[in-house]
């Protein structure tokens, strides 16, 4: 199945998302995505396999793995957090509805202060890119940058003894997002 990734290799996706570059220190190979992320995972910086899977992905499939991570860690959230994760779940499964939009973009007016924010932001991003662009004009790719610091930052509120088995749960989750793409977008293309 990982025929079908939009980014076959990591030098393929560096080359598209040169961005990648300002997030990760690692230097792209021409190993496939997937056996590269987890390869990120079993490094010296293992947090750098967040930073490709927020890349790897497509902007709205970014946007609710992140959701997916945050959501278990909402005993480390206060109230307005929770609230944004579900105006982050309402938006996911109807990025059209013009209320979630407008709900999102609301949301995304204040700068990002904790972990859900900065998802809350991918979402404005990644919805209208266009009206964001004087924001992240130096900043390509943003959607994936906040979608990496938002699960990063959420990453850091957990206790040290568990980080690495949380970190490691949050990649093998993207990794698995990244094979179900692949397997619509080859479905689409027959």
């Amino acid at each position: 199945m990982a025929y079908g990734l939009r980014f076959k290799t990591a030098r393929d996706l560096f080359m598209a998302c040169p961005a990648i570059a300002r997030d990760m220190r690692t230097p792209p190979t021409e190993q496939r995505s997937i056996e590269f992320c987890r390869d990120l995972l079993a490094g010296r910086v293992p947090e750098e396999a967040i930073t490709f899977c927020a890349y790897l992905l497509p902007e709205r499939a970014a946007v609710w793995w992140a959701h997916e991570c945050l959501s278990h860690l909402t005993d480390l959230f206060d109230q307005t957090d929770h609230e944004l994760l579900a105006l982050v779940r309402d938006w996911v499964s109807e990025p059209d509805s013009p209320r979630h939009r407008a709900d999102v973009s609301a949301a995304a007016a204040t700068p990002p202060t904790t972990p859900v924010g900065w998802i809350v932001l991918a979402a404005a991003w990644r919805d209208n890119s266009s009206a964001m662009a004087s924001t992240t004009a130096l900043q390509p790719f943003p959607a994936a940058h906040a979608v990496n610091a938002g699960i990063l930052a959420g990453l850091a509120r957990v206790a040290l003894a568990d980080r690495f088995s949380v970190l490691s749960a949050f990649v093998e989750m993207g990794i698995q997002m990244a094979e179900i793409e692949a397997q619509h977008q080859s479905a689409d293309a027959y």
